[in-house]
Protein backbone atom coordinates (compact mmCIF):
# COMPACT_ATOMS: atom_id res chain seq x y z
CA UNK A 1 0.00 0.00 0.00
CA UNK A 2 1.48 3.07 -0.87
CA UNK A 3 0.98 6.58 0.74
CA UNK A 4 -2.17 7.43 -1.74
CA UNK A 5 -3.73 4.13 -0.82
CA UNK A 6 -3.27 5.07 3.03
CA UNK A 7 -6.35 4.87 4.75
CA UNK A 8 -7.68 7.46 6.75
CA UNK A 9 -8.08 7.28 10.48
CA UNK A 10 -11.24 8.46 11.99
CA UNK A 11 -9.48 8.83 15.21
CA UNK A 12 -6.44 10.60 15.59
CA UNK A 13 -5.48 8.53 18.46
CA UNK A 14 -6.50 5.69 20.69
CA UNK A 15 -7.30 8.05 23.42
CA UNK A 16 -9.74 10.03 21.35
CA UNK A 17 -11.20 5.97 20.05
CA UNK A 18 -11.54 5.02 24.19
CA UNK A 19 -13.15 8.46 25.15
CA UNK A 20 -15.54 9.17 22.15
CA UNK A 21 -16.58 5.28 21.53
CA UNK A 22 -15.09 2.49 23.88
CA UNK A 23 -16.47 3.57 26.80
CA UNK A 24 -20.01 4.33 25.54
CA UNK A 25 -19.82 0.50 23.54
CA UNK A 26 -18.59 -1.04 26.72
CA UNK A 27 -20.80 0.53 30.29
CA UNK A 28 -20.79 -2.02 32.51
CA UNK A 29 -21.70 -2.00 36.38
CA UNK A 30 -18.44 -1.65 37.78
CA UNK A 31 -17.48 -3.44 41.63
CA UNK A 32 -16.77 -7.42 41.55
CA UNK A 33 -17.17 -8.70 37.70
CA UNK A 34 -16.09 -5.49 36.21
CA UNK A 35 -12.92 -3.60 37.33
CA UNK A 36 -11.86 -0.43 35.07
CA UNK A 37 -8.84 2.37 35.78
CA UNK A 38 -9.95 6.20 34.91
CA UNK A 39 -6.34 6.45 33.92
CA UNK A 40 -5.92 2.79 31.96
CA UNK A 41 -2.85 4.95 29.73
CA UNK A 42 -0.91 4.17 32.66
CA UNK A 43 -1.23 0.21 32.36
CA UNK A 44 0.97 -1.33 29.74
CA UNK A 45 -1.17 -4.23 28.92
CA UNK A 46 -4.14 -1.35 28.87
CA UNK A 47 -2.90 0.58 26.73
CA UNK A 48 -1.39 -2.19 23.93
CA UNK A 49 -5.35 -4.19 23.97
CA UNK A 50 -6.82 -0.75 23.74
CA UNK A 51 -4.69 0.53 21.16
CA UNK A 52 -4.89 -3.33 19.34
CA UNK A 53 -8.99 -2.70 19.47
CA UNK A 54 -8.80 0.85 18.01
CA UNK A 55 -6.63 -0.36 14.90
CA UNK A 56 -8.66 -3.32 14.61
CA UNK A 57 -11.97 -0.93 14.45
CA UNK A 58 -10.33 1.74 12.14
CA UNK A 59 -9.72 -0.94 9.80
CA UNK A 60 -13.02 -2.74 9.80
CA UNK A 61 -15.10 -0.09 9.86
CA UNK A 62 -14.91 -0.01 6.01
CA UNK A 63 -16.03 -3.25 6.03
CA UNK A 64 -20.15 -2.65 5.84
CA UNK A 65 -21.10 -6.16 5.45
CA UNK A 66 -19.54 -7.86 8.37
CA UNK A 67 -16.95 -5.59 9.67
CA UNK A 68 -18.28 -4.79 12.54
CA UNK A 69 -19.63 -8.28 13.54
CA UNK A 70 -16.03 -9.44 13.04
CA UNK A 71 -14.80 -6.31 15.45
CA UNK A 72 -16.86 -7.20 18.41
CA UNK A 73 -16.18 -11.35 17.83
CA UNK A 74 -12.44 -11.16 17.00
CA UNK A 75 -11.23 -8.01 18.76
CA UNK A 76 -12.90 -5.81 21.07
CA UNK A 77 -14.86 -8.77 23.34
CA UNK A 78 -11.95 -10.72 24.08
CA UNK A 79 -9.70 -8.06 24.98
CA UNK A 80 -12.49 -5.92 26.57
CA UNK A 81 -13.04 -9.55 28.70
CA UNK A 82 -8.62 -9.45 29.65
CA UNK A 83 -9.08 -5.98 30.86
CA UNK A 84 -12.81 -5.89 32.92
CA UNK A 85 -11.59 -8.77 34.57
CA UNK A 86 -11.62 -8.63 38.29
CA UNK A 87 -8.23 -10.05 38.00
CA UNK A 88 -7.12 -8.41 34.47
CA UNK A 89 -4.37 -5.28 34.38
CA UNK A 90 -6.62 -3.15 36.46
CA UNK A 91 -6.99 -5.39 39.05
CA UNK A 92 -5.90 -2.64 41.88
CA UNK A 93 -7.22 0.13 40.46
CA UNK A 94 -10.89 -0.44 41.59
CA UNK A 95 -12.41 3.05 40.45
CA UNK A 96 -9.10 5.08 40.40
CA UNK A 97 -5.75 4.56 39.56
CA UNK A 98 -3.65 2.24 41.77
CA UNK A 99 -0.19 1.97 41.39
CA UNK A 100 -0.85 -2.19 41.34
CA UNK A 101 2.63 -3.72 41.63
CA UNK A 102 1.97 -7.36 39.89
CA UNK A 103 5.42 -8.48 39.50
CA UNK A 104 6.47 -9.44 35.52
CA UNK A 105 6.24 -13.22 34.72
CA UNK A 106 9.28 -15.32 35.86
CA UNK A 107 11.91 -16.19 32.82
CA UNK A 108 14.36 -18.65 32.87
CA UNK A 109 16.84 -17.63 29.85
CA UNK A 110 16.58 -20.34 26.90
CA UNK A 111 19.75 -23.00 26.15
CA UNK A 112 22.66 -20.46 23.90
CA UNK A 113 21.25 -21.52 20.39
CA UNK A 114 17.98 -22.81 20.60
CA UNK A 115 16.41 -19.34 18.75
CA UNK A 116 17.86 -17.56 15.88
CA UNK A 117 17.45 -14.48 15.16
CA UNK A 118 14.22 -13.97 12.80
CA UNK A 119 15.71 -10.61 11.24
CA UNK A 120 18.72 -12.56 9.63
CA UNK A 121 17.65 -12.81 5.56
CA UNK A 122 19.52 -15.37 4.92
CA UNK A 123 17.46 -17.60 7.55
CA UNK A 124 14.06 -16.50 5.56
CA UNK A 125 14.24 -18.97 2.86
CA UNK A 126 14.84 -21.64 5.23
Amino acid sequence: MDDDDAMELYYPHVAAFVEDRLVYLYSRRLGQTYVWCPEWFRHAEALSRLDSIWRAWEHLRLDPATGMSVWWRDHADPHMMVLLSPDGPFAGCRGQHSEYTAPPLATVTPPEGLFFDQRDPELRSL
